[in-house]
């Protein structure tokens, strides 16, 4: 999956949730056609990416849902289970910050934000990093607002700790945020980088414990921006897993910070200032590539550190990337005012090579999550088209050798479905 600066790993729906008014606000929501709820498969363990249950096929996290009424309390965050066949909307667990989240000084959170995927314990099953709001009265230095949920056979149903994120880790008072996961020093666990203050870092080492605590965690390391963005990439293919840093919160500059023995320390491409940025392969030559997405177009910078450059006036603002058709090369999905892909070349990016996809309803639509959900080989597109705080609809269109996507979604679902009543066990 491509790095989106703004919209996060995996991610989420946050990024589509532009408030609507109307009379459609004011209507509860309609969960009637919700499929009955089913128990979550136990797993094993497995190395797929986002398999919280560890059966072996990939899950979908949901990081912003309906509700029952416009207005309402956050409902929390759910999370699709996987299949042989692909995702399925009876398999589904909601996560709430009063049911999994741990109390900072006897306070349960109130929120509940999903930010980063990975088996932090290498245990076989994916975890979940999740920011809360923490009590704070604004002095000094602020508590460390995020969770850690641990995968499990049956998927995320323990109560949540506390990342440990030791004093000689931080600098400044910033809030220790942001977090992206990726093995940034080739050891082989996955680490975590979090957002510092002064054109720093915080690195914590992995694997971590149970208990939330890191193997290892440093003094803050220097970085050319201080806002990390996921997910990680091996960028140059050395065996170390890089990211893209921001100079600051939102649009401008931003650059390929590469890992190494001593983790992400080497400023690897400084890259144009845009709203979003997505790595892949789109063709040019060995090394990854970035597209940086902006209001006017995207540019184009391929065989990273490379400077070999290009454009796509065409595409939006909004990127990820993935292989949809299986050829080896990272298509661009775009979903700024339209949802598009440009199909990866050996020429690279053109939007002679373009299609379409036509989200089921009207309304903001933005890509959920990229990846294999099936089991074919080719990465699938899950969106999400917002209507209204009570109405919404998710839709995943499987990836295809020709057409880089079915024109017509595999699986489609409200989040509404989150808020019915129990399991059935059966």
């Amino acid at each position: 999956m491509g790095t989106a600066a703004l919209c996060g790993t995996l991610l989420l729906a946050a990024c589509g949730s532009t408030p609507h008014t109307g009379s459609a606000d004011r209507t509860p929501v309609q969960i009637a056609d919700a499929p009955a709820r089913l128990p979550v498969p136990k797993g094993k363990g497995s190395r797929t990416a986002d398999d919280f249950n560890g059966d072996g096929h990939r899950d979908l996290v949901l990081g912003d849902l309906v509700k029952e009424q416009a207005h309402a309390d956050d409902p929390g965050i759910g999370v699709v289970y996987g299949s042989e066949r692909g995702l399925v909307p009876g398999t589904r667990q909601l996560i709430t910050p009063s049911g999994q989240g741990a109390a900072t000084d006897g306070q349960l959170p109130a929120l509940f934000d999903a930010e980063a995927t990975c088996d932090l314990d290498e245990d076989g099953f994916t975890d979940l990093v999740v920011s809360t709001d923490p009590p704070y009265d604004g002095q000094g230095r602020p508590p460390v607002p995020l969770q850690i949920l641990f995968g499990s056979p049956t998927g995320l149903t323990g109560k949540a700790v506390h990342l440990t994120v030791p004093p000689a880790a931080r600098v400044g008072n910033d809030w220790p945020d942001q977090p992206v996961c990726g093995d940034f020093d080739g050891d082989g666990a996955k680490d975590l980088v979090l957002h510092a203050s002064g054109g720093r870092l915080t690195y914590l080492r992995g694997p971590f414990t149970r208990k939330g605590a890191p193997s290892e965690a440093g003094a803050p390391i220097q970085s050319p921006g201080e806002v990390p963005t996921g997910p990680a990439a091996d960028v140059d293919r050395d065996g170390y897993d890089d990211l893209v840093v921001r100079t600051a919160q939102g649009p401008g500059p931003s650059a390929v910070v590469l890992g190494g023995p001593a983790g992400p320390t080497r400023t690897g491409a400084v890259l144009p200032s845009g709203i979003d940025v997505a790595l892949g392969s789109f063709g040019r030559g060995e090394a990854l590539d970035a597209a940086v997405g902006a209001m006017g177009g995207t540019s184009l910078r391929y065989d990273l550190p490379g400077a070999v450059r290009g454009s796509l006036a065409a595409a939006g603002s909004v990127l990820d990337a993935a292989d949809f058709d299986g050829d080896g090369r990272s298509d661009l999905v775009s979903s700024g005012s339209r949802l598009r892909v440009f199909q990866g070349r050996t020429a690279g990016l053109s939007a002679q090579a373009t299609v379409t996809v036509e989200p089921p309803a009207t309304g903001t639509t933005r890509v959920l999550a990229v990846g294999d959900f099936d089991g074919d080989d080719r990465a699938d597109l899950a969106v999400r088209t917002y209507q209204s705080e009570t109405k919404d609809i998710v839709a995943v269109y499987a990836g295809a050798e020709k057409g880089l996507v079915s024109p017509r979604p595999a699986v489609t679902f409200s989040t509404s479905a989150f808020l019915t009543g129990p399991v059935r066990e059966d």
